[in-house]
């Protein structure tokens, strides 16, 4: 029975099917984290090191679950800490609900200690942010604070000052137009699908198109089958955004992989050369990768109605969830004539062999590709992988291969660093009995490093490769290639990973020979408890794109010109590489 103003907060979230929450205590919570110690028996909390983690773990949460992620901070410095991970939350489009503290509520404004307007500050991150000012007004913002996280995909703030958590129970101070017990803890997804006759112009628009190109996104999670079933009838290759692809197996004969600079060069070809183009639950914002303007019908399937015409001119939309909308639009579809996805599926196999050939490499300093490559046949088939931004996104795209149930996630639009490692306690937090992976830079795991403490707190069953290159990887890249200017800042100054692990009591391992790799990745996998491995890689070896263009060989050219770092190492580098690919 609730007896203080946080009670009533707590207690509805469980009412609301919340069953953890992810933050960091402090004073300006101390009211609220009563309440989380009375109600543990259902509301367990997770302890991070750093508030951001708390974030970006409750991301993760929601990515791997489909559920509300919650965290909390306290007021001032805690709230501005959870900043990062929440705007990875808007950005991806996640329902999270970050709880606040705020000083006590007759010295706002006064100056006092950690006197941060957090209301103001959120006011661009969420979709919901609202101050509790009361018992009667506690049920009303929580239910607000969900519903509209879930119904509009974002972040939700809630800040209770510190003294107001503490106030007990009472209808004393209600008004009349608040009638108690008026506001329902009830939500349901949208199973809306479009009028019949937009579905029938959408229909004309594909089965018009000769050459047919599928790009999804993460909004097609949950429609395996029935992607898998449009490329089938339309005859054409489905290209998967980053945070899109578990939707299709990497080894689907539809599917060409990613797109971009990460992705593959197939797939630059399947846009290149269609006439029509399916998006389906993508914002993708590579735009110079998309059809050209005039190029291509568009017709897009979309959630969110705002999104439509985004990133490509639309020929027809479809607004709803791309499950629902797919199953009513594949009956209208006539069959194609499968000749544009052979031509892709001769040029993924291709792809696949030079893959592999370059996965399977001995030199020395050991490649990075072997590390991600080795590991992915160790994996299982409803394995859980994190990846951070860099260059390890590139290395993770390219050689973890989406098989059975495994699930991927990194951050997508806000490609932050960092996110992996604390995505990785969200995702083991909700599914103990998995296999759980995170594939991390050296410079991305050093930016919330404490956090494998937060794993050994846990006794989570998590799995850390970093990728140790000394080097700031994708940064060094860009500055070469996308600007034409040598490297600069770049460089990290060399921390024994595997020696952190260990003194933080987790498993730590080193593994810097391409022969070893597979028996240390094995032994890793199989530690039942946290682990982390450290593979010494060239910091030489570059992420090409798939498609190298005209103007990024010059800049790179002029790069090395100019006084780049190494320069005859990368050439020597990038020449083997162009000659295993022609060979």
């Amino acid at each position: 029975m609730a007896k203080q103003v946080s009670d009533l907060v707590v207690e509805r979230l469980i009412e609301w099917g919340v069953d953890t929450i992810f933050g960091f205590p402090g004073d300006g919570v101390d009211g609220f984290f009563e309440s989380l110690r009375t109600h543990q028996d259902r509301l367990r909390f997770i302890q991070v090191r750093h508030e951001e983690a708390a974030a970006f773990a409750a991301v993760g949460y929601a990515k791997y679950t489909g559920r509300l992620g919650v965290c909390c901070a306290t007021s001032g410095p805690g709230g501005i800490h959870l900043l990062n991970g929440l705007y990875d939350a808007k950005c991806d489009l996640q329902p999270v609900l970050a709880i606040t503290g705020h000083t006590f509520h007759d010295l706002i404004g006064m100056d006092y200690q950690q006197d941060v307007d957090l209301d103001k500050l959120y006011m661009d991150v969420s979709v919901f942010n609202e101050r509790v000012m009361g018992p009667a007004h506690a049920v009303n913002v929580v239910d607000m604070a969900v519903r509209t996280a879930y119904g509009r995909r974002g972040v939700a703030h809630i800040c209770i000052p510190k003294d107001i958590q503490e106030w007990p129970v009472s209808d004393k101070m209600r008004s009349n137009a608040n009638v108690a017990g008026h506001s329902g803890d009830w939500a349901m997804p949208s199973t809306a699908r479009p009028a019949d006759t937009l579905l029938r112009k959408a229909a004309s628009i594909i089965n018009d198109g000769s050459r047919v190109t599928i790009m999804v996104g993460r909004g097609a999670l949950g429609a395996r089958e029935e992607v898998a079933q449009l490329a089938d009838t339309v005859g054409g290759p489905v290209v998967k955004a980053l945070l899109g692809k578990a939707v299709l197996p990497d080894r689907s004969p539809y599917t060409t992989g990613g797109l971009g600079l990460l992705g593959t060069a197939p797939s630059v070809d399947a846009m290149e050369e269609c006439d029509t183009l399916i998006l389906i639950g993508s914002s993708y914002p590579y735009i110079e990768f998309l059809p050209k303007p005039g190029q291509a019908k568009c017709v897009q399937i979309e959630l969110d109605p705002t999104r439509i015409g985004l990133r490509h001119q639309v020929d027809a939309a479809l607004v709803g969830d791309a499950k629902t909308i797919l199953q009513a639009l594949l009956p209208l579809l006539k069959r194609k004539n499968n000749k544009f996805l052979k031509k892709a599926q001769e040029r993924m196999k291709t792809w696949n062999e030079l893959m592999e050939e370059r996965g399977k490499r001995q030199d020395m300093p050991m490649k990075p590709q072997v590390v991600t490559h080795t590991l992915n046949k160790l994996l299982d088939d409803d394995a859980i992988v994190s990846s951070d931004s860099g260059t390890i996104a590139t290395w993770t795209a390219r050689y973890i291969e989406m098989r059975g149930a495994m699930q991927f996630s990194l951050s997508g639009s806000l490609a932050t660093m960092a996110n992996g490692l604390p995505y990785s306690i969200g995702a083991a937090v909700a599914y103990p009995n998995r296999q759980v992976v995170c594939i991390v830079g050296d410079g991305g795991l050093t930016m919330l490093m404490g956090e494998l403490a937060t794993l050994v707190k846990y006794n989570l069953r998590v799995t850390v490769i970093v990728i140790k290159n000394n080097v700031l990887g994708q940064i060094k890249w860009e500055q070469m290639i996308l600007e034409g200017n040598p490297e600069y800042g770049v460089e990290l100054e060399p921390i024994d990973f595997a020696m952190v692990a260990k003194a933080c009591s987790a498993r730590g391992y080193t593994l810097d020979r391409p022969e070893d790799a597979e028996s240390v990745l094995r032994q890793a996998l199989n530690h039942d408890g946290p682990c982390l491995v450290q593979a010494v890689v060239d910091p030489n070896e570059p992420p090409m794109p798939g498609k190298v263009t005209t103007e990024q060989a010059y800049k790179f050219a002029k790069s090395l010109v100019r006084g780049q770092k190494d320069a005859v190492k990368i050439l020597e580098t990038v020449a083997e590489d162009q000659i295993r690919e022609v060979v």
